[in-house]
């Protein structure tokens, strides 16, 4: 059951964030300030899902450390670095719709400055992490040791961060919770409070008719769900995270014998990793399910692949009866079917066609129907009538 909740929420994370970071680049009218830093965010969630969960996992799993002292360090400041990225791009979004809403007359963040942003947002994760990467080592336990099936014993080597005083060590774990957690919650709380009173205490329109009755209604509906995105927002974030920290904390600071610390490290704190990691998995639906406009453009992403494979099956269609009609099938004669005009939707033309035969227009023909049908004096006829 371990694995298997592993395996899902990595699953999760990689599909999802993938898919993000597939629409944001593909697609150049999605290349906003606001999805600029989902991509960035999916991107640290990917960080997350390749990194860190499959290490987590293989060590709770594991007795000891299999590798060297370098993919330590490296393993460490990547995991660390890609999860305070994660975080302060949730500040930086909250920021920036805080911005977009409680003062939308400002001078709006341009995607120029949004890339600067997510430099430093990457410069301050590695500068944070940069502490646990110099003290992080590879050491042998000269109590314990690993034994296999056949008795044979095996020396034992342990990753962990050797600080020269337990007193920095518990500093150090008290400025990462606070700016880690602690700072970011209260800021993504008091912005999404805000933007929430803000959308609350706007007043709503003098009413005159029907039609204004149902554009309020409208514009409150609206409103709710926007309010219930940024509520399921901070409840994630606060949720995933607390019981990690809560227990990082209570290690450096419980005083706690070691039976209590070997039963925190062997079935709290895997627990404890894989709400934080859900975090990470869970993101690719909160700000693409619930954001509208993204959600549209993920379904215009799809129509655009609907497109291309509607065009070349019409190349190849097209490429078919010129060779047919090269080779003298003089009882098919076929019709030519309208390009697509500028702003008509890819369902129109992948499944209604038009044909060029006058005043008549026959829509709701499959690509067997044209097989059979001929524009001939402006009339829609069978081709097998046609001599």
């Amino acid at each position: 059951m371990f694995i298997l909740a592993y395996v899902f929420i990595l699953i999760m994370c990689m599909v999802g964030n993938i898919l993000v970071c597939f629409i944001v680049l593909k697609n150049k009218q999605m290349r906003t300030v606001t999805n600029m830093f989902i991509l960035n965010l999916a991107v640290s969630d990917l960080l997350v899902g390749i990194f860190c969960m499959p290490t987590t996992l293989v060590d709770n799993l594991i007795t000891g450390w299999p590798f060297d002292i370098v993919m330590c360090k490296m393993s460490g400041l990547v995991q660390g670095m890609s999860v305070s990225a994660s975080v302060f791009t949730l500040v930086a979004i909250a920021v920036e719709r805080f911005r977009c809403i409680v003062y939308p007359f400002r001078q709006k963040l341009t995607l120029r400055k949004a890339i600067i942003t997510i430099a430093v947002i990457w410069v301050l994760a590695l500068i944070i992490m940069c502490p646990s990467a110099v003290t992080l080592t590879v050491s042998r336990d000269n109590y314990h040791f690993m034994v296999d099936d056949y008795n044979n014993s095996f020396p034992l080597y342990t990753c962990w961060e050797a600080w020269p005083d337990q007193e920095m060590r518990k500093i150090y774990t008290t400025v990462l919770f606070s700016h880690i957690y602690l700072a970011p919650l209260t800021l993504i709380v008091i912005m999404y409070a805000r933007i929430a009173f803000k959308l609350f205490k706007s007043s709503a329109p003098v009413r005159d008719s029907q039609a204004e009755e149902n554009d309020y209604r409208r514009v409150s509906k609206k409103k709710i769900k926007v309010i219930n995105m940024l509520i399921i927002v901070a409840l994630f974030f606060t949720l995933s995270w607390l019981p990690l920290w809560t227990l990082m904390l209570l290690t450096d600071y419980g005083n706690l014998t070691e039976a209590q610390l070997n039963l925190i490290t062997i079935y709290i704190f895997p627990f404890a990793h894989w709400l934080a990691f859900f975090n990470s998995s869970i993101n690719p639906i909160v700000y693409g399910y619930f954001n509208e406009n993204f959600r549209r453009g993920f379904q215009e992403a799809f129509k655009v692949q609907l497109c291309s494979m509607e065009m070349e099956h019409r190349e190849t269609y097209s490429e078919q009866r010129n060779s047919r009609l090269m080779f003298g099938n003089r009882n098919r004669i076929f019709v030519e079917v309208d390009g697509s005009e500028s702003g008509q939707s890819c369902e129109k033309q992948s499944g209604l066609f038009t044909l060029r035969s006058g005043r008549v227009a026959h829509h709701g023909l499959t690509v067997e129907d044209l097989d059979k049908t001929s524009s001939h004096d402006g009339i829609t006829m069978p081709a097998w009538n046609i001599e």
